[in-house]
This record gives C-alpha cells, sequence and structure tokens, in this order.
C-alpha cells in the first residue's frame, strides 16, 4: 500500500480547493489515481471537505497499531464489499458470497460478517461512514427486537402452535407469511407475503388497514400462484386479518396464527419488513412511489443471496421450486 507523507496531502488539499479532478492530483504527485481516491474516500469529513493535517493525524493512529483488519490491507476486497454494500447486501450475504461463490477478481479472500461488522464499527468504516449502508443505519450494534402486533379477536383462529411440522422446519414450498408494513401519518401501506421455504416475496399497494383490501393484496399474491405452491399463510392478530377465514376457504389454504405480542414467530416476513425499510423508510410518501418502482424494489429484494438458501437467490430457489 502506498503511504502518503503531510506535504502530499497538503498538496491534495490546495487542488481540491482549485477544482482539480482525481487523475489531474494524482499526475502531479506521480501517484497511482487510485490511491487518491481511496485517500479521500477514508479521510473526507462528514460536510465532505478534507483536512490534511486531520488525515495525517488518523494515518499516524492507524501506523501505531500492530493489528490490522484485512478490509485496511486488501483492495480489492475492501472496494468490493463497498459495492455490494450500496448493492443493499447485508454483511451476512457479503460474507456467505466470498465464501461460497467468490468473485474471480477477489483471488480467494473471504471475510466473516464478524470481520466486516468490526470494520464498520470499530475499523476504518466508521470514518467511512459504511453504517449508512447497513438496512438499520445504526451507529452502533444493537439487539433486534420484534414488533409487537395487536391482540385481537380473530373468529376460527387457529394457533401456530398447531400448524404441521413440516410448515415449521420449512420442509416444503408453498407456505407463506403475511404481514403489512406501515408508513407515518398515511393510510395507505403494503400486504407483504413471505414464502418460507425459498423466501420469495410478494407485496401489494393496499389503501388502509381493512380486512377487504388485505384480502385483496393477498388474492392478488395466490392467485398467481400454482396450486400446489399455496399450503398455508401465517398471520399475527392484527385486525386486517380478519379476512383469513375467506382467504382459507377461496384458496383452499390452511390458516395460522402467531401468539398474542409473538410476531417474531413468523421472523422470515418480519426480516423482510427490515429489507423493505432500506429502499422505502417509514417517512416515504407511499402515493409518490409508482408501481413500477415497487416491482423493481420486490425484485431486487428476491435477488439478493440468503444464507439459508446457501447463497442462491430467492427468485432462483423459485424457480427450482417451479420446476421440480
Amino acid at each position: 500500500m502506498q503511504i502518503l507523507t503531510l506535504p502530499e496531502r497538503e498538496q491534495i488539499a490546495y487542488s481540491l480547493r482549485l477544482k482539480r479532478g482525481i487523475r489531474e492530483i494524482a499526475r502531479l504527485l506521480r501517484r497511482d489515481h487510485t490511491v487518491i481516491i481511496r485517500e479521500l474516500k477514508r479521510n473526507r469529513l462528514a460536510d465532505d471537505t478534507y483536512d490534511p493535517h486531520r488525515a495525517q493525524k488518523r494515518a499516524d493512529l492507524r501506523a501505531q497499531r500492530t493489528n490490522t483488519r484485512k478490509l485496511e490491507t486488501d483492495w480489492r476486497l475492501h472496494d468490493w464489499v463497498e459495492r455490494q454494500l450500496k448493492a443493499g447486501w447485508s454483511p451476512e450475504r457479503i460474507a456467505g458470497r466470498s465464501t461460497h461463490h467468490p468473485p474471480k477478481m477477489l483471488q480467494g479472500a473471504t471475510i466473516s460478517h464478524e470481520q466486516l461488522y468490526a470494520y464498520i464499527y470499530a475499523g476504518e468504516g466508521r470514518w467511512e461512514g459504511w453504517y449508512h449502508l447497513l438496512h438499520r443505519k445504526h451507529r452502533r450494534r444493537h439487539r433486534r427486537y420484534g414488533r409487537k402486533p395487536q391482540n385481537t379477536r380473530i373468529p376460527e383462529r387457529i394457533s401456530i402452535h398447531d400448524r404441521p411440522a413440516v410448515v415449521s422446519e420449512r420442509g416444503r414450498v408453498g407456505d407463506w407469511e403475511s404481514d403489512e408494513v406501515q408508513f407515518v401519518r398515511q393510510r395507505e401501506r403494503l400486504s407483504v407475503q413471505y414464502e418460507r421455504k425459498t423466501m420469495l416475496i410478494r407485496f401489494h399497494r393496499v389503501r388502509n388497514k381493512t380486512a377487504s383490501e388485505n384480502e385483496r393484496a393477498i388474492a392478488e399474491t395466490l392467485n398467481r400462484l400454482p396450486v400446489h405452491l399455496r399450503r398455508s399463510v401465517t398471520f399475527d392478530n392484527g385486525t386486517e386479518n380478519v379476512c383469513h377465514v375467506r382467504i382459507r376457504d377461496v384458496f383452499g389454504v390452511d390458516t395460522y396464527f402467531c401468539d398474542p405480542y409473538a410476531a417474531w414467530q413468523k421472523g422470515g416476513v418480519e426480516n423482510v419488513i427490515g429489507l423493505i425499510r432500506r429502499y422505502l423508510p417509514r417517512q416515504t410518501e407511499l402515493a409518490t412511489v409508482s408501481d413500477a418502482d415497487l416491482r423493481q424494489i420486490q425484485e431486487q429484494i428476491n435477488n439478493l443471496p440468503r444464507k439459508k438458501l446457501n447463497y442462491q437467490t430467492p427468485n432462483e430457489a423459485w424457480g427450482g421450486a417451479l420446476n421440480s
């Protein structure tokens, strides 16, 4: 790795004030342009300015450390990881892909998700602001807690504890979970369906939190499925799910319900909602998001490699189920 000196950093700062480009600065310093790119990526401040003396201080502190992290020495791996984070991949997906399906450009280099989290929260990733690229965007690592659903009286409700073992163990394709994504001060929301074995998702816009609207959205998902791939749906205890009787009778699916205040029992769809939040935060004005944009978000999520699928994507796993 090429180490810059303080005079060189001062020259970079002066050139930036003169609006010189990266390659022009590199030619002046007789350095490769990638050295300048990485220097700015590491040491730009939050307001996008560059202070050569602060950059030098950070470099001196790094030089004093006896332990170095993989992403601080392997720039091929560093840049690949950054691209995947920007594409919406989680650290677990990045780690799994680098281990099970490594790109040729990495030349065998791999990284674990804990190494990546350590880089983001305790290493150089702090200065690069990589936590902004994570789904939750937390400045520090937090434990994750499930959301608490409303305890509603559901007619003909069957408990999740009476669900067959093949459903709980993800032993077949065609068992779904359903939930809704809410937005701040809006009646409009998304109804989300998640297939437990292939991890495929489908979601549809609903006008409000009524059972009829939720029924319409779930029916739109189920109508497009072969009969053998619609076996059951698991719900929480929200008022919008009293429609389950009609869903059950019209489509011939079994319906099950989580315990009160235990939405984590359908953790697959809860996790997917976290992914959707990356694209559609709570403050999003859903009315301004087109149906085409929603479909694009859906497919971006369906094309993320998943650990439970041995780092296949849900679309790949679903394609295999359709062809089997």
